[in-house]
């Protein structure tokens, strides 16, 4: 997202992420740090069958990508018409399915050419994409997230994401982990986890200091990015024109 377009709902953001949350507030340890292209506006962040791969925002700019992870380097990419701005990717079988922002269109690409396979439509804006194997689960900057028949894309549940009965809004970029639902909260550097069985925020990340101010490209430059590669068991993170990528472990916080 481009934050400056809704100035009002991020303030409302982040006075609601600023509360006394009752659950756990875990930090972080650094691991190891990639290069990442500091001109991609991360909007999705995936690794399935070991590849790693990325879809970028904003008009004019928005692509899917595979990238190599140790170099930085993108090894393929496929542009989108500039009518398109670009959201969230999940991997489904042998597909990438990756959603626009405001155009109600998704697109479905063959995983290994990036040929485009069929598009799909849907009501509202595209912000994140995940899978739980069984439903492909999606956010809209709401405090909601959809699960869609990975097949019709047809909505089959609505689930309204709570921190002890206060919505938690502008989830963004989203990532399924061992049952449990990670989503960016856009403007912010936290990640909320969250049980896709109610909707309650089980535990918080706040990735604060990760990466500094500095290194930051103007106010767009926010964390936006969860990739877990499930056969290392290993957890990477990002933001939109970020020149790194940081594998990371969550260090577990208290209540």
């Amino acid at each position: 997202m481009v934050p400056l377009r809704r100035i009002g709902l991020s303030l409302c953001c982040l006075l609601l992420i600023s509360f006394a949350s009752a659950c756990a507030e875990d930090s972080y340890k650094v691991v190891r740090t990639y290069p990442h292209d500091p001109n991609g506006f991360v909007q999705g962040l995936l690794f399935s069958h070991g590849q790693l791969y990325e879809s970028d925002g904003l008009y004019g700019q928005s692509s899917l990508r595979r990238d190599d992870l140790t170099t930085g380097r993108v090894l393929q990419q496929y542009n989108l018409p500039s009518q398109y701005f670009a959201e969230g990717l999940a991997a489904w079988g042998n597909e990438l399915i990756q959603l626009t922002w405001k155009a109600h269109i998704g697109f479905v690409y063959d995983r290994t050419t990036f040929r485009l396979l069929r598009t799909f439509h849907y009501d509202y804006e595209g912000w994140g994409l995940t899978q739980d194997g069984k439903s492909l689960i999606e956010s809209d900057g709401s405090a909601y997230l959809r699960f869609l028949n990975p097949n019709t894309f047809a909505v089959e549940r609505k689930l309204q994401v709570t921190d002890h009965g206060r919505p938690v809004t502008q989830l963004n970029e989203l990532e399924y982990i061992n049952g449990k639902v990670y989503a960016n909260v856009w403007m912010t550097d936290k990640i909320a986890i969250i049980s896709p069985q109610n909707g309650h925020v089980l535990e918080w990340i706040n990735l604060a200091g990760l990466l500094p101010d500095v290194e930051r490209r103007g106010p767009n430059a926010v964390l936006n990015g969860i990739a877990y590669n499930p056969a290392t068991h290993q957890l990477f993170v990002t933001g939109k024109l970020w020149p790194k990528i940081f594998q990371i472990v969550v260090v577990p916080g208290k209540k």
